[in-house]
């Protein structure tokens, strides 16, 4: 069973959700939350697997919210929420540690898939929605102050490289293996190793260091 805590300052928004995800048996939820403090307070009282988190709150923002929980309970994952598929709080929210993010217009068939995807520890971001928010709020290399993505890593391989950029382009690792000639398996080993060596946690942090960094531009997605 997986474990979901609800955070959003709207009851309304937080009834429809836990309407959602609590009659699955596949589901418990286990608390909400009404602003990002709370959600964090309960998130260590609770030790939900998923907080499904609106990332415009007030008290603590959803942003912060989710960096205090990244840095703070690594075990529990989140999902972020908000009212425009297009908010540069979203790109800070995968940023500060999201493992996914849903514009609330989805479907509950949506929210559903994105929230077990989650619970996995892979990242719940359509490829390309993210080169939108990308193209929009990534600030290019000249742009902005120097970051946790603000360099390529001169360790990186050749290969790593390459299969770091064609992740930046929204590729599956089906499809890197097919276009490289190697073995799913051996992309995920790269993959693997691209995390590490850049330091981030999932594929939408990857993809936001790629932008960042200069490896790849906006616009440069394969839709």
């Amino acid at each position: 069973m997986i474990r979901v805590l609800i955070a959003d300052d709207q009851p309304l928004v937080r009834r429809g959700l836990a309407l959602i995800l609590g009659p699955d048996p596949e589901f418990e939820v286990v608390g909400e939350a009404e602003d990002g403090a709370r959600a964090v307070a309960l998130a260590h009282e609770l030790r939900p697997d998923v907080v499904v988190m609106d990332i415009r709150m007030p008290v603590m923002d959803g942003v912060k919210a989710t960096e205090e929980l990244a840095r703070t309970l690594p075990g529990t994952r989140v999902l972020a929420l908000s009212t425009f598929d297009m908010d540069e709080y979203v790109v800070a929210a995968l940023r500060a540690g999201a493992y996914g993010f849903l514009p609330k217009d989805i479907s509950p068939e949506e929210l559903i898939a994105a929230v077990r995807v989650v619970h996995t520890g892979e990242a719940a971001v359509a490829p390309r929605l993210l080169s939108r928010l990308l193209s929009a709020y990534v600030r290019t290399p000249a742009e902005r102050p120097r970051s946790w993505a603000a360099e390529t890593p001169a360790e990186l391989t050749p290969r790593e490289l390459e299969i770091w950029r064609l992740m930046a382009t929204g590729r599956g690792n089906a499809e890197i293996a097919a276009e490289l000639d190697i073995s799913v398996s051996t992309v995920k080993n790269h993959i693997t190793g691209i995390f590490g060596k850049l330091g981030v946690r999932d594929r939408a942090q990857a993809v936001i260091a790629a932008y960042e960094s200069g490896l790849v531009e906006a616009g440069a997605g394969s839709g």
